[in-house]
């Protein structure tokens, strides 16, 4: 089922969100506004409010602590997405410019800044469990925070394990994905089983998004805003060159990890590194790992009760592991 599908099951409580938050960025200051409505005109997916939404009726009735950490969620999405295009130096997002290459990194960081407050801001207006849910979202701006600096910290040293990778994309994505699905079973008042199946469901779909957004980068395609072969070119070292190291002797894969080193200096070893990955079917044995996080996604999904929604969260799951952009 594609994404569009899903959202127009989630209609009208998508309308809701929607409203809140572009209630929540009105500015009068005329700069901020005019961005924050040109921003706002092309969303994107809303994939992690859409989670919300769905785990909340899911496991209960929407209600408007569901839809105002809904919005929260999605708020504290793009403000993470302005920060990280002064970080990347990215120039689009979402096939449009970005808001730092329109005006200056400056802006952006402000602007960012601006929709973290007013994600703050919707939580604490919430009913039920505001201060829970709030520790919950301060819990993944730390995590946010530490997943990208660590991944900063290990790039170039050509050293990344297995181990650091899902530190790594735990922090930056699964994180995140966390956030937005408990806080929809908190909103329901969810019993603590449940909040922990909704937890760990989202935490493998959050895993297994960020494995696809990397093996993306050994794609002869490109995803939109983001050319093939950026993570490699910054010296990462993400799951499908993991797996392909995993393949051969310790000797090998210890030369292939200094190639990455020197990739800066030399950005011509970026083919032979890619050259390498598909030699060792990097790609392919990536897939499988995704798929094992989607299985186990689905897994945890069991304990929820019976419902269309449940079925809805079944069809995210499958599209998370098929979505080609």
């Amino acid at each position: 089922m594609e994404i569009n599908g899903i959202n127009t099951f989630l209609k009208q409580d998508m309308e809701k969100v929607e409203a809140l938050i572009q209630t929540s960025l009105i500015s009068d200051v005329a700069l901020l506004d005019g961005i924050n409505r040109s921003l706002r005109d092309h969303p994107g997916k809303m994939l992690r409010a859409t989670l919300s939404l769905l785990v909340a009726g899911a496991l209960g009735e929407v209600n408007e602590s569901s839809l105002k950490y809904a919005a929260g969620v999605e708020l504290l999405h793009n403000a993470t997405l302005l920060h990280d295009d002064v970080v990347d130096g990215a120039t689009l997002r979402r096939g449009k410019p970005t808001v730092s290459a329109l005006l200056n990194n400056e802006a952006a960081v402000l602007i960012g800044d601006f929709w973290l407050v007013k994600c703050v801001r919707l939580v604490l207006q919430a009913s039920v469990e505001p201060e829970q849910v709030l520790r919950r979202f301060s819990a993944t701006l730390s995590d946010l925070a530490e997943g990208e600096l660590r991944q900063m910290e290990l790039a170039g040293l050509g050293t990344t394990t297995q181990e650091d990778y899902l530190r790594i994309i735990y922090g930056k994505t699964a994180s995140l994905f966390v956030t937005a699905a408990v806080s929809a079973a908190i909103s329901v008042n969810a019993p603590q089983a449940l909040c922990e199946a909704a937890e760990a469901f989202a935490s493998h779909l959050g895993t297994a998004f960020q494995i696809k957004d990397d093996i993306f980068d050994y794609a002869p395609d490109s995803r939109l805003g983001k050319p093939a072969g950026i993570d490699l070119r910054e010296q990462k070292i993400t799951q499908p060159l993991l797996c392909a190291l995993e393949s051969v002797a310790e000797p090998e894969a210890r030369a292939v990890r200094d190639q990455v080193t020197r990739l800066a200096d030399c950005p011509e070893l970026e083919a032979d590194v890619r050259a390498f990955v598909h030699a060792h079917d990097g790609v392919g044995k990536a897939t499988r790992v995704m798929n094992r996080h989607l299985d186990m996604a689905l897994e945890s999904l069991e304990a929820f009760p019976a419902s269309p929604r449940k079925e809805y969260l079944k069809a995210l799951t499958h599209y998370v592991g098929d979505r080609n952009i």
